[in-house]
């Protein structure tokens, strides 16, 4: 820790999410110093804090850091598109600027006669479609290549026109003799056979490639079944790179211009409202927000709010707002968009990854804040499940482990407010019960608990667990109400066929208590049973291990640890020590140890 970083920023660092995205750093007057990518927020960003960077520059920078905001997306290349765009937006004072300061290279799919398909890094607005950006120029050439690998689509730079054609104004060049066009400019392609490539074209750029996918299969297959195998293998390796394309960004589309996105979610009190704005193809201002909801407002009554109050706080002027949801407000020359799929759902779905982001971070916040509100929150639940009569602070379960009856050990663990509190685990060894008893094991047990519990006048818990069924929790019963006349709840955990946790059992007779088996509830009392399990089956194998080291040197007088490992280190076993040469045993323990040991073997 090589710098001293405020609680703001200590806060900010805890509650960073895992995920990939773009960061922003801000200085005292608000303005944005420096726009980062991250693979993961979490990392990078505290990577700054951690230790003191070697860059004197970078040290200059994070001395100057007073806030820190962050954007998430899906994966890195977005992380990558995103943070171009901001630094464009923003010039912040400690990011690099490219002097030529290019954007991202899109395909495009020109508005003419015959189009033309091909990378670039200008977007004009001639009623010609440009997909993408792509992360680097590699993966937009790459695409390209197995879009005219599949279709033959002209790559010169002539005018075509149907009268250019007819006159006969051109003649096919390489790219015909090579099988890489059909030579349109001489007539020999039809206008509406090559438009039906550059249909299949766009659906590729799209995303869409179910249906090219399914047509490259069909042929596949057909060129197999036909015995053509190095046909067949051209059109599979065409096949699997349209199945394995996931390049198209969900961060940008250059189609997108001067357009608002809204998303909202609701917890019990608060609704959270995500903003994007979207100008020049690019997420240029990213806000969220928190309203403490009073009354039982609707979401489409949020929302509207919401609009109302970011529109206003960003100056938008934008013509189009998109939405989860419908709302009742009618804004003039304004359309409101709900998209179902696309380009516009894929921003709906990054709007709310970063409203569902934020709210996480709030919860987490304020569970560091107070620590015991989700402990005491998760008590009070089991308190009102079981209509305990009061809360659960302090929780005890029980557990046996032996093998055959042998080395009969149990175990004691205590939670205390939903934690685990070690120091007041107990290990036991049961005492009164011979062989494989569980019910007379348990009652030892909790006897000898509670006993020593009421005899010292230390805590008796507020629940006790037991790791069994209905047979556990009545002997349980008897010894806690009937011999010792206490009163404390008892719940069992009945365990299913394949020794999973499957129900949770209470009251006498017991019953089932109904729960989502996937509610946290639920899964805090599993975590209890395995703890305990781990606890009692460490215990026993810790037993076992030394028992199994025991042998009859060990009740010899005068024989010690030492000697006993010199020895059994050499014979091995007893017996080969019974057998040994005198002389031998004085060279390795002498003389006098030797006759003790031979005096007292011969009386085995």
């Amino acid at each position: 820790m090589w710098i001293d970083k405020g609680d703001h920023i200590k806060a900010i660092l805890e509650m960073l999410p895992e995920k990939p995205g773009s960061y922003q750093y801000y200085d005292t007057n608000g303005t944005i110093i420096y726009v980062g990518k991250a693979k993961n927020l979490k990392k990078r960003v505290s990577s700054y804090f951690n230790k003191e960077p070697e860059s004197i520059k970078t040290r200059v920078l994070v001395k100057q850091i007073k806030d820190i905001k962050y954007i998430v997306v899906g994966t890195e290349e977005d992380a990558l598109l995103l943070e171009n765009n901001l630094i464009k937006q923003y010039r912040p004072r400690y990011n690099v600027m490219l002097k030529d300061d290019k954007t991202y290279p899109s395909i495009v799919v020109k508005n003419e006669y015959f189009s033309r398909v091909f990378t670039t890094r200008n977007i004009i607005r001639d009623g010609s479609q440009y997909y993408g950006p792509y992360p680097s120029a590699y993966t937009a050439k790459l695409m390209l290549q197995m879009i005219k690998g599949l279709y033959p689509i002209r790559s010169c730079h002539l005018p075509l026109t149907p009268e250019s054609i007819i006159e006969g104004k051109y003649k096919k060049c390489l790219e015909y003799h090579i099988k890489r066009c059909k030579a349109p400019c001489e007539g020999m392609q039809s206008l509406e056979e090559y438009q039906n490539n550059i249909s299949f074209v766009k659906e590729i750029l799209k995303g869409n490639v179910s249906q090219v996918s399914t047509i490259l299969y069909d042929t596949m297959q057909k060129l197999a079944s036909e015995l053509r195998f190095e046909e067949a293998q051209v059109i599979k390796e065409k096949y699997e790179i349209i199945e394995n394309y996931r390049s198209k960004s969900t961060v940008v589309t250059p189609a997108l211009h001067n357009i608002d996105v809204f998303s909202i979610i609701e917890n019990e009190h608060s609704a959270y409202i995500n903003y994007l704005h979207i100008g020049n193809g690019a997420v240029v201002q990213a806000y969220t927000f928190e309203y403490k909801m009073r009354l039982e407002e609707t979401e489409g009554e949020l929302l509207s709010l919401g609009i109302i109050e970011m529109r206003n706080r960003f100056n938008s002027t934008a013509k189009e707002i998109i939405l989860p949801c419908p709302i009742d407000i009618e804004l003039e020359n304004v359309t409101i968009t709900i998209p179902q799929r696309g380009d516009k759902k894929k921003l709906l779905e990054l709007s709310e990854m970063n409203v569902k982001q934020y709210k996480v971070d709030k919860l987490k916040q304020a569970e560091k804040l107070n620590p015991e509100q989700r402990s005491t929150k998760l008590l009070k639940e089991i308190q009102d499940t079981l209509k305990l009569p009061k809360l659960p602070i302090q929780i005890e379960c029980f557990d046996n482990s032996n093998i055959q009856g042998s080395d009969a050990v149990a175990a004691c663990i205590v939670y205390k407010m939903a934690k685990p509190s070690k120091k007041d685990y107990r290990k036991y060894i049961i005492k009164t019960v011979v062989g494989s008893d569980d019910y007379a094991s348990m009652k030892e047990v909790v006897q000898r608990r509670y006993k020593r519990a009421i005899e010292e006048n230390t805590s008796l818990p507020d629940l006790i667990i037991t790791d069994g069924g209905k047979g556990q929790m009545e002997v349980v019963r008897q010894v806690v109400e009937d011999e010792l006349h206490l009163s404390i709840p008892i719940v069992g955990l009945a365990k299913n066929d394949k020794h999973r946790t499957s129900e949770l059992l209470f009251g006498f007779p017991p019953e089932i208590v109904g729960m989502s088996l996937q509610s946290y509830m639920f899964k805090f009392f599993t975590q209890i049973q395995d703890e305990v399990h781990r606890f009692a089956i460490t215990f026993h194998k810790n037993k076992r291990s030394k028992g199994q080291t025991k042998s009859e040197l060990d009740n010899i007088k005068g024989i010690g640890e030492k000697t006993k490992t010199l020895l059994l280190r050499h014979y091995k076993s007893v017996k080969r020590i019974k057998d040994a040469d005198e002389d031998e045993l004085k060279g390795i323990i002498g003389e006098a140890k030797t006759k003790i040991l031979v005096n007292e073997l011969n009386k085995i």
